[in-house]
């Protein structure tokens, strides 16, 4: 049985904590949340490891990570290039920022033809996902899958984060995905502020994607169509981006493809501020204490 691959979105600037913070230590051996991210997806039966990385920041990845540890955890590259769009479409002068995590996911494209799993790098998903998207991955379905979170533990405690909110039918497949760019812990609660400030209170019990996701090859020709309609539509903007959920949510919509909602564990945590970087340490220490790690992966 060919072993699904796992395809790490890593292009991002981190405008938020700045640098190369995708190899940050969070372990007491200098482990990053990648680190344990390729140990959970290789106990789990995953294959090949590929990071989608903006190519000036190659070096100081490599740097970061260090030779040895490259090759521990036997980590393959792809770059992610603003100019790589398709044919009979053009870049507008000044544009730097990055397309989007459709975009991202598109760098695999005749790379990648196996099923493969789709994570942020600086997001902790836990043991339990991995295993549970590789038995999804691996049982031939021709349905897509999300890894599905808590909304309440998912927040940070030090600013706002994007979510997408999942609405799920009753069989366990979603009916939509809807990317809520603003929201803050409010008490018990979450409230959510839009681009024109209107506020809308959430639960905190609303099922989200965390952009953990199975995907088979059978993708990347439904992911092409769906950037040309945003390259259409906003193929002029400097900053607008071809977010992943909402590219999930406009297949689902029109029936083109149907997603199979996983439900993750509760060790969910990521990295989004430099605080966050503090609780992320506290976390791993506490998993390490309880076994559930060793104290040096590799």
């Amino acid at each position: 049985m060919t072993k699904p691959t796992l395809l790490v979105l890593a292009a991002g600037k981190g405008s938020r904590i700045g640098g190369v913070e995708m190899v940050e230590p969070v372990g007491p051996g200098g482990e990053a949340i990648l680190g344990y991210s390729v140990f959970d997806a290789r106990r789990a039966g995953f294959g090949r490891i590929i990071l989608v990385v903006r190519r000036e920041a190659l070096q100081a990845i490599k740097l970061r990570i260090g030779a040895q540890n490259e090759k521990r955890l036997g980590i393959e590259f792809l770059y992610q290039e603003v100019a790589r769009i398709p044919l009979g479409y053009l870049v507008p002068q000044g544009r730097t920022k990055q397309w989007g995590t459709t975009h991202s996911i598109l760098s695999a494209a005749g790379v990648v033809n196996e099923p493969f799993a789709v994570i942020n790098v600086n997001d902790f998903y836990g043991e339990e996902s991995f295993k549970a998207l590789a038995r999804h991955l691996q049982s031939v379905s021709p349905d897509f899958a999300t890894v599905g979170y808590t909304l309440r533990n998912t927040l940070s405690d030090f600013g706002a984060v994007a979510r997408g909110v999942c609405q799920i039918d009753g069989n366990g497949y979603l009916e939509s995905i809807f990317e809520l760019r603003n929201i803050e812990r409010e008490g018990g609660h979450a409230q959510n502020t839009d681009a024109e400030g209107h506020e809308s209170r959430l639960s905190g019990d609303e099922i989200v994607s965390m952009n953990m996701w199975g995907f088979t090859p059978q993708v990347f020709p439904l992911l092409s169509e769906e950037f040309e309609k945003f390259l259409d539509a906003h193929g002029e903007s400097l900053e607008e981006e071809c977010f992943i959920s909402r590219t999930v949510n406009e297949l689902v919509m029109a029936k083109r493809a149907r997603v199979k909602v996983l439900r993750g564990s509760e060790a969910w945590f990521g990295i989004t501020y430099y605080d966050d970087h503090v609780r992320a340490v506290e976390r791993v220490r506490r998993l390490i204490e309880t076994g559930v790690y060793p104290k040096k992966l590799w």
